[in-house]
This record gives C-alpha cells, structure tokens and sequence, in this order.
C-alpha cells in the first residue's frame, strides 16, 4: 500500500515499502520544468537542476556530493520534463539517512556560486549540442513543435543558446523561490525502510526559507494548436533518415489513457506489434520503430517513432500511415488487447521490482494529479479497459486532418513528405 504522508509545512511525501529489496530510492520532484517557463528563460529549469549539484551548506563542492554518494556505492541523478523537475539518490537499505542528507542539503542550501555557473554554461553548451547532432534526441522535439507549437510545451527543455549564455544567479534564485517551495515539491520514497521514523527525518532535513513558501504562479495553459504545416524536415546529412508520424493524444487523466497506451502497444510497442511486424520484419523498412504515447496534463500525443533507410523513407512513411489508417477503419481484435494487457502488466510489475522506479511512480501521480498511485490501481485501470473503448479511440485520434510528421535525413523538399500524409 502506497501512503501519503502532508507535513505541517506543506511538503507531500508519498511513501511504498518494498520488503523483498535491498535498497532505497529518495526523489524529490518538483512542478518546476519546462511548462513554467517563457521564452527569455526557456532552458533555466534543465540548467538550474546541474546547479543543485555543484554545492551547498553541508556538501561545498560537486566533489563532496559525488564523495558522499560513492563512498556508499549509490547512485544519483537528477531530470527535467515539461511539467516537473526530478533528484533522486539510489542507495543500499542501510544507508537512507545519506540520501537525505544530500538530497536536503541541495534542496534547500544550493549556493548558485556565479563561478560555477559560468563554468557550467560550458558543459550544457556541450550537451546542447549533443542533441543537436543526434537526431534519435532531436526528432521527438522536432514533432512536438509540429504538435504543440510556439508554447511551452512545443520548446526543448535544453533551452536557448542565449539563456544558457546569459542566466544569472540572480534569476537561478528568483526562480528558486517562485517553485521550489513546500507546496510544489513532492518527496517521494520506495524500498526497504522504517516508514514510521521517516516523517520526522524530512521534517527535519527539509526546512524551507521564508521566501520560499508557496507556488508563485502554474503554468499556461495549452491552447489547441492548428498548425498550417503539418510536416517538419531538419535537412542533415545522415545515413539513415528519422522520422516521427503521429497525432495529438490524451492528456495524462483522460478516461481514454489507458485505453490509448494499450493501442500504441498494439500498434508498435513489442517485436510482435503490428508496425513491427509490417514495416520492419515483412519490408525491411527500419531498423528501430516503436509506437508510444506523451500524456502532459492538459494534452497528449501518439506517435511512431522510425529509422529508416533513406533511399526507401517515402515507403516507410505510407507503410506506418497504413497501419494507423487499418487501426482506425477495422479497429483492433480482442485477442490482441488480451495480449496487450498481459504485456504492458508484466512490464510494469518488471519494473517497479526497482525502488528507483517505484518512487517515480508515486511521486509523479502525487505531484501531478494529487493520487495515491501503485501497482493495484494501474492493473484496475488496464483491466477495465475494453475492446469498444480502444476501437473508439483509434477512430477518434488517426484522423487524416490531424497527422504530423517530423523528418531527419538528408533531405530539402518538406512539400514532397507533407503530400504523403493521406490516408
């Protein structure tokens, strides 16, 4: 049972004992990414998260915080999405009090020394540049600007070249305290623990300042975007194109969620899917493909992601469109849901055997959705699902009108791969 623990400052914990493990994962995560940003500080949520590690009041320096963690042999490491920020510390059973220690200590005593962070600039610049130059990165974001437009949901969480160029301590703490706030933070742990000594660790450890209070604001909404274009190509000399073919999607507490998940696993989510199946194993089309879906709050996406040979990327790219178009038209069977479930349910009781995943899990219901979330509920949710609900939903989404397509390769003519999309 997952237990959900308010503390008298406000700060959430969520809490899943895991007795037949070894270890414990703390996470901390905060409705602090991308979504919460503007265009003059698009990047500040991903570089602030690389500033949380370069220094506090109890671990000075990047070399203490690493020292502390490794002379346990634990594992951390921090994220940023859309719609939150995440830290999390990895550690044997035995050595929970450690992960706090850090955790907290960034949390809440973070220096944002300006030394630092120039130095930092350097290696986000780096990692910007990463992404540039590895389109398996690059096209997703590439379609979610198709999808979403100019909003924050359409940005890369990276950010801009001028923010990582020009932020200043000053914004960093602005920021800091406009969202790393009791309210809006959400510490989440899972594995082999005393649950009973642990809400007054955190109360502790967590001691928020007084600027530092309540949420300054959320973000914009999503606004439904109709986009004139609807297919994006990067020209990019590459030796096999990538694409992404797709349409907008649920949000992550629609009643049709689940439902959707399921399709895209029908579609191409295992080597016996149905993209698989026709676009890579009978045509010799892709390497890698795989069917997915994005829920965020307010909007959502279902796509197929593609790499394929460039010489033959215009069959591709009709090969998946027919796939999602048979979906649509003839729906899919009730042995292949069956099947669905049984492999989207075994991959989750895989994975959340790791406390590092079984914290993110309750961490993000609770965050996002203000839900007490484990392994019981998301089995209820996948069972209730029925045929006519995923039928109906293949017909609602694969709609010719809506489909988008992103375009990595060495390629100039984007006219030529919007005139594919049809059904």
């Amino acid at each position: 049972m997952v237990k959900k623990t308010k503390l008298k400052n406000g700060l959430r914990m969520v809490t899943k004992v895991l007795p037949n493990t070894q270890s414990v994962t703390v996470l901390i995560l905060v409705g602090a990414g991308s979504r919460y940003e503007t265009k003059e500080i698009n990047g500040i949520s991903h570089f602030l998260e690389h500033m949380f590690f370069k220094g506090a009041k109890k671990y000075k320096n990047t070399k203490e915080v690493s020292e502390a963690i490794d002379s346990v042999g634990g594992d951390f490491n921090a994220f940023t999405g859309k719609e939150y920020a995440g830290y999390y510390v990895k550690v044997a059973a035995d050595q929970l009090q450690v992960a706090l220690d850090v955790l907290a200590d960034m949390l809440i005593d973070s220096k944002f020394d300006p030394a630092e962070i120039d130095k930092e600039r350097g290696v986000i610049l780096e990692e910007y540049n990463m992404y540039q130059d590895t389109p398996m990165y690059q096209i997703g974001w590439d379609f979610e600007k198709l999808i979403f437009g100019d909003q924050p949901l359409g940005w890369d969480q990276v950010g801009t070249k001028e923010l990582i160029a020009g932020v200043t301590q000053e914004q960093f703490l602005k920021y800091l305290h406009e969202l790393y706030t009791p309210d809006n933070t959400v510490v989440a742990v899972a594995g082999n623990f005393d649950e009973a000594k642990l809400a007054a660790e955190i109360e502790k450890l967590f001691k928020f300042s007084e600027k530092r209070q309540k949420k300054s604001y959320d973000f914009a909404k999503f606004n439904e975007y109709h986009p004139e274009r609807r297919a994006w190509l990067r020209n990019k000399k590459t030796e096999q194109a990538h694409v992404v073919l797709g349409f907008p999607g649920y949000a992550d507490d629609s009643e049709n969620h689940y439902a959707a998940r399921l399709l895209a696993v029908i579609l191409g989510g295992n080597m016996s899917s149905r993209m698989f199946l026709a676009v890579r194993e009978a045509q010799g089309l892709a390497y890698y493909i795989s069917t997915t879906t994005d829920e965020y709050r307010d909007a959502g996406t279902i796509s197929t992601n593609a790499g394929v040979s460039v010489d033959r990327i215009d069959l591709a790219i009709t090969s998946i469109i027919e796939q999602y178009k048979l979906a649509a038209e003839a729906g899919v069977t009730a042995n292949e849901l069956a099947k669905a479930k049984a492999y989207l349910k075994g991959k989750i009781v895989l994975r959340l055997e790791d406390s590092e995943e079984y914290s993110h899990l309750i961490g993000k219901y609770e965050l996002l959705q203000d839900k007490v979330v484990g392994l019981e509920e998301l089995m209820k949710h996948l069972d209730a699902v029925t045929l006519d609900q995923v039928n109906q939903v293949a017909r609602e989404l694969f709609k010719e009108d809506k489909l988008r397509l992103a375009v990595i390769g060495p390629y100039e003519d984007e006219k030529h791969f919007e005139e594919l999309l049809k059904f």
